[in-house]
């Protein structure tokens, strides 16, 4: 008599590709569960399941058809599921290679060092900007590279100043309609062009520079800064996160946390 339980084994190694795949799934499932690309995967997956069926009928030419469809699929998958994979691979990189310090050392180098006054340049002029409810968007750089953002825009090259962030952003300049890019406590360019989020969990009166910073904060891990022409309020994007309504105390919070700047008691 056979024991039922000898067709049941159970690997180290069967548990680990289990866990990897689930892994897998929920990561992707989390990337495309608040955008119009979740439709997309539903159908693609949709039309999986109907050639497993198939094939389980023996439903020879249906089968064929199904099968040419989804070996052409994986080509349009790639091009359709571009920007999700680009975040993906973002995310990998950025949620455990970054915890890694000896990985952190040799990719990501680049770390501000201050003591933090160019912070408090920024947050005066949020604080006066959103008094006068003048629009703007701020995007400062961390780890990932923003040429391709930088290069599409005004190059400026300049020293943080309140003065020089309020006077971008004047409504009557040319350069206030974008985004400024800081880079090593400079500014770098402005006019600059973002990605803009097509998550659809977006509340419907945050405008287009929202938008672009959660859009900018899904591709890179850059630190954003957005004050609200209509609202008059200053939130916070990181990390596919947006804070908003700031007070001054939490933005300075938030970002010396960003920078790991520790302030002067």
């Amino acid at each position: 008599m056979i024991n039922g339980m000898d067709f049941i084994k159970i690997s180290i190694l069967d548990i680990l590709d289990i866990f990897l795949v689930a892994l897998l799934i929920y990561q992707l499932y989390r990337l495309v569960r608040r955008t119009n690309a979740m439709s997309i995967f539903a159908g693609i997956l949709m039309i999986y399941l109907l050639w497993v069926v198939v094939r389980m009928l023996d439903m020879e030419l249906l089968s064929m058809i199904l099968g040419q469809v989804i070996g052409v699929g994986v080509i349009a998958i790639v091009i359709v599921f571009q920007p999700e994979i680009r975040k993906f691979l973002f995310l990998l990189g950025e949620r455990y290679g970054r915890r890694n310090k000896f990985i952190q050392r040799i990719f990501f180098p680049n770390k501000i060092v201050s003591n933090g006054g160019w912070i408090e340049e920024l947050i005066v002029a949020c604080r006066h900007m959103a008094r006068t409810n003048t629009g703007a968007l701020i995007v400062i750089r961390r780890g990932s590279e923003l040429d391709e953002y930088m290069e599409q825009g005004v190059q400026v090259d300049a020293k943080i100043s309140s003065e020089l962030v309020e006077n971008i952003f004047f409504k009557n300049t040319p350069l206030h309609d974008g985004a400024v890019v800081i880079e090593n406590q400079r500014i770098r360019a402005a006019r600059c062009i973002l990605p803009v989020s097509e998550r659809t969990d977006i509340p419907p009166y945050y405008g287009t520079r929202h938008r672009a910073a959660l859009g900018i904060s899904e591709v890179t891990d850059a630190v954003v800064i957005v004050v609200s022409e209509e609202r008059g309020q200053i939130s916070l994007a990181i990390d596919d996160r947006i804070t908003p309504n700031l007070k001054e105390e939490r933005l300075r919070e938030l970002l010396n946390e960003a920078f790991e700047i520790v302030p002067k008691k």
